[in-house]
């Protein structure tokens, strides 16, 4: 039954009209059935929004405790405490609201306006506003009731469910073991739950996919890789059609659809909810086709006394089962009871898988692009157990809908433009080391909705920033309410902080992120001292608690790798414990290109090479279909490598003597050297020999960004020395060390640190600075920006590093050289690892499978990507040389032109 449809008309009694006198509350009775989290927030509202009324409030709950944030309830298992779930009291202090708890609402008589509860007690209303929420539904399966089954829904449910876990597993003298049935968020969250508590758990969900509604089918399979990562099952496909006791009557056996059996002794049932309504039903409201008590737009039910809020409201057919629109729609009344005519509207608020360590998912808007000339761009990588797709209009500018798994540092930024043109290009925005640059400067109109929850927009924020004083999040959230219930919109507010701030001229925090309030600088120092090893231990003794995020978590895999390999605490950038948190590209020791291959450039120090390593990097080429470029660093690039042939290829690659150029890394890309005096009747020093003593000295040195160095043998600068990070140009007397420089976007200059130096003075200054930069530069800084930001300028930085003023001199040697000394090839880690070898396919259910998707041409003699309306293309780099060798009329037009000019 449609909102229109009702046997009494929704919302038809009069209505006040802005223009209208504001409504006298004065010793109105307001009566809210429903002690949950909407029930305190139209409360909270209505205390804040109307101070001086003398209206009388009633908030009756049915649990025991007052309001808590069921958002949260996976918090519970950190402390086993209730309390930490409690939402503001404050509310309660006022004397106009009374809080009724532990006693449930039994009935509503609505001709003499009153409501009866289980101690039977009579609350006589002026209004009445019915927020009693949903109840957690089961399938109809024998055997669901017997002992060891719960439901996931209240603190009540968890508290119940511990303690079981807690004695069935003393008595069994053994580990527990579990299924959930259903893998949406709350199913997950009670997976993990489970898991936390060494419970060998399995999640049985009847659709094809966890998070059924909310992923796509990509999304849900790479969640499905990422539970099974946590060591929690996963089974899609199949029900659970019956359950059998044990010996002793408890829970024993699951019997599942596909005729599999799974031995339990505790299952969790997280199969969907359903709206509260039997009070609505049996009082005569007007109830939806699918349950839920029919409302309009301002909330008010077929009884002109009446309004419905939350969960168990239906709202044109449909009973949200979301925080946002509740908080919404206790906002709308509230505005209605104030005289206001503020309307509810269905939006899409988005889902954030919350409550499972190390396991985020995300997703807003259509995900599975249902809607006419939808397109899909989407980047996946089953490695580093990453997948992010836009869906957007036809012509690549609106955001449709947007699905973020294992990363979903996005998810914050782009929700709020649903809707609304982009203003980047999809492909950069979700590329691995394009979603922060291709959205920097991004700002929100004022209109964009930041916080779904409190339905708070990025005016509001701007506004609380620039004109109420609030200078951080927690002043921001204190004054908005933005940020306070999922917390998913947090790093949105943090950054446009950062934004009015630097608008104002306020001197912005230099806080790494909201999980660490320090600088990328204090924190390498905090954890050289400390001696933490594992991002767990560094969160738990330096940060606020959490998971982490996008910007922190790959800036500790850096100091971690950087202080082990300068320490002796040594850390394999790549390992099994920083691998997960390192940017994708430093996860493969590879950088992923437009079509979803890998570039392979091995280490060439000064690019140098011998005939005999050229033929091996021809003949890898060769085999593989690669295509071949030389790069701006002198270095030998093959592009187009699944992620299945990366060790193959690094393992020829290693045999023939080379090693990771480490080009995918914030680390020292290369070493670029001019021919020096080995062959140039201009070079006065010998460039080329010191290039390749400086590169094999920093190679694989994990910094905030990458390092470029480039050494000329005279002052031609045909190796453009000045504009790298460091650059080294002989004299007739030595070397002159210029620091700062870089190209790219921004140039800079390099600027003399030291001129007419022996070598082993210019490597003394070359330690001492980019070990000074590693320990005090911000997160992802160049050196120019570095150089360009220290305090006193070239000047002072020239007495710190080459005068010694600090008298840290000898210590960041020392460091440098732990690094050289502890330095290991890559590449040759990784293919000598079997288990970690194992982890390169790009499709898990059909190792060695190649993207069906992947189409290439033949162009200058190379095989390419093929673009958008090629024709003649092929699936394979090797298919298009194939096809160009048996029909070798079809060369292009370039080729036979060159044949032709020569």
């Amino acid at each position: 039954m449609s909102s229109t449809e009702t046997t009494a008309p929704v919302d038809a009694s009069p209505l006040k009209t802005s223009a209208s006198p504001a409504p006298d509350l004065s010793g109105e009775r307001i009566v809210v059935v429903g002690g949950g989290m909407t029930g305190h927030r139209l409360a909270a509202r209505l205390r804040a929004q109307d101070p001086d009324g003398t209206w009388h409030l009633t908030v009756i709950g049915e649990e025991p405790q007052q309001p808590y944030d069921r958002v949260h309830l996976s918090n519970w298992f950190t402390r086993h405490d209730g309390s930490m779930l409690a939402m503001d009291p404050t509310v309660w202090d006022d004397p106009r609201i009374t809080l009724v708890t532990g006693d449930e609402a039994t009935s509503i008589e609505r001709d003499a306006q009153t409501v009866t509860t289980a101690s039977g007690t009579v609350h006589p209303y002026d209004r009445l506003v019915l927020a009693t929420g949903s109840w957690a539904w089961a399938p109809r399966a024998e055997g669901k009731d017997l002992p060891g089954s719960f439901s996931y829904r209240t603190v009540e449910d968890v508290e119940r469910l511990a303690e079981w876990v807690s004695v069935r597993s003393g008595a069994l003298g053994r580990p527990l073991r579990g299924v959930v049935v259903g893998g949406g968020v709350l199913g997950l969250e009670a997976a993990a739950a489970l898991k936390g508590m060494d419970v060998d758990t399995t999640v049985v969900e009847f659709a094809d996919r966890l998070m059924s509604v909310q992923l796509d089918q990509g999304g849900g399979e790479m969640l499905r890789l990422l539970m099974q990562d946590q060591g929690i099952h996963v089974r899609t496909g199949v029900g659970a059609s019956r359950f059998s006791p044990a010996g002793d009557g408890a829970m024993g056996m699951a019997h599942l659809s596909d005729d599999t059996e799974l031995a339990v002794d505790v299952v969790v049932f997280s199969t969907g909810i359903r709206p509260r309504d039997r009070l609505a039903r049996e009082a005569g409201l007007a109830i939806g086709e699918r349950g839920g008590v029919v409302v309009g737009d301002s909330c008010r039910t077929s009884d002109p006394a009446i309004w419905a809020i939350g969960e168990c409201a239906s709202f044109e057919g449909v009973c949200a089962g979301l925080i946002a629109p509740g908080n919404d729609m206790a906002d709308v009344v509230v505005d209605r009871f104030l005289g206001g005519e503020r309307t509810h509207v269905r939006a899409d608020a988005g889902t954030k898988l919350k409550g499972v360590p190390d396991t985020e998912a995300a997703a807003f808007g259509d995900v599975n692009a249902i809607s006419p000339d939808a397109l899909e761009v989407s980047f996946v990588d089953p490695v580093h157990r990453m997948y992010r797709k836009l869906v957007m209009s036809d012509d690549a500018k609106t955001l449709l809908g947007g699905v973020f798994v294992g990363d979903i540092a996005l998810y914050s930024t782009l929700r709020p433009l649903l809707g609304r043109e982009l203003g980047a290009d999809p492909s950069a925005v979700i590329a691995p080391d394009g979603g922060g640059d291709a959205m920097a400067g991004a700002e929100l109109p004022d209109d964009a909705t930041v916080c779904s929850c409190n339905n708070i927009d990025a005016g509001t924020i701007r506004h609380a920033v620039t004109e109420q004083g609030c200078h951080t999040v927690g002043a921001i959230k204190e004054c908005t309410s933005a940020g306070t219930v999922c917390g998913s919109c947090v790093p949105t507010i943090t950054k446009m902080l950062g934004q009015e701030l630097a608008k104002a001229g306020i001197e912005v925090s230099h806080a790494l992120c909201e999980h660490f309030g320090q600088s990328r600088a204090e924190l390498f120092k905090l954890v050289e001292e400390g001696g933490q090893e594992t991002f767990t231990e560094v969160i738990a003794a330096h940060g606020n608690g959490g998971r982490g995020c996008a910007v922190c978590r790959p800036t500790v895999a850096s100091i971690l790798s950087t202080l082990g390999a300068i320490t002796g605490r040594r850390h394999n950038p790549v390992g099994r414990q920083l691998g997960s948190l390192q940017d994708t590209n430093d996860f493969v020791m590879a950088n992923i290109q437009k079509d979803g291959t890998y570039s392979v450039i091995p280490a060439m120090p000064a690019g140098e090479v011998t005939p005999d390593k050229l033929m091996v990097i021809a003949q890898v080429a060769k085999d593989y279909g690669l295509y071949v470029k030389l790069n701006g660093a002198q270095r030998i690039g093959m592009f187009g490598a699944r992620l299945e042939q990366l060790p193959e290829i690094w393992e020829r690659l290693v045999d023939a003597g080379f090693q990771s150029g480490h080009a995918y890394g914030k680390s020292l890309r290369m070493v670029k050297a001019c021919l020096g005096t080995n062959w140039c009747r201009f070079g006065v020093q010998d460039s080329t020999t010191l290039a390749v003593a400086l590169e094999k000295r920093y190679r694989g040195l994990r910094s905030p960004h990458k390092i470029k160095i480039s050494v000329s043998g005279c002052a031609r600068e045909c190796a453009e020395a000045q504009g790298k990070d460091v650059g080294v140009i002989a004299t007739n007397k030595g070397w002159n060390l210029y620091v700062g420089g870089n190209g790219g976007m921004t140039p800079a200059h390099g600027k003399l640190l030291v001129e007419d130096v022996d070598e082993t003075t210019l490597v003394r200054c070359i330690d001492r600075f980019l070990m000074l930069y590693i320990r005090e530069a911000d997160k992802l800084q160049r050196t120019a920006r570095w150089v360009e930001e220290y305090p006193g300028g070239i000047d002072e930085l020239r007495r710190v590093v080459v005068d010694d003023t600090l008298g840290i001199g000898e210590q960041l040697e020392e460091s440098m050289q732990h690094h050289v000394d502890s330095y290991v090839d890559e590449w040759a880690e990784a293919v000598r690892d079997p288990e970690r070898r194992a982890k390169f396919v790009s499709f898990v259910n059909a190792p060695g499978s190649a993207d069906p998707e992947l189409r290439y041409v033949i162009e200058r003699g190379q095989a390419r990507p093929a673009a958008p309306g090629e024709t003649d293309t092929f699936p394979s780099p090797l298919a298009a040389y194939e096809h160009a060798a048996s029909h070798p009329g079809t060369a292009d037009a370039d080729l036979e032109t060159l044949g032709d000019a020569r």
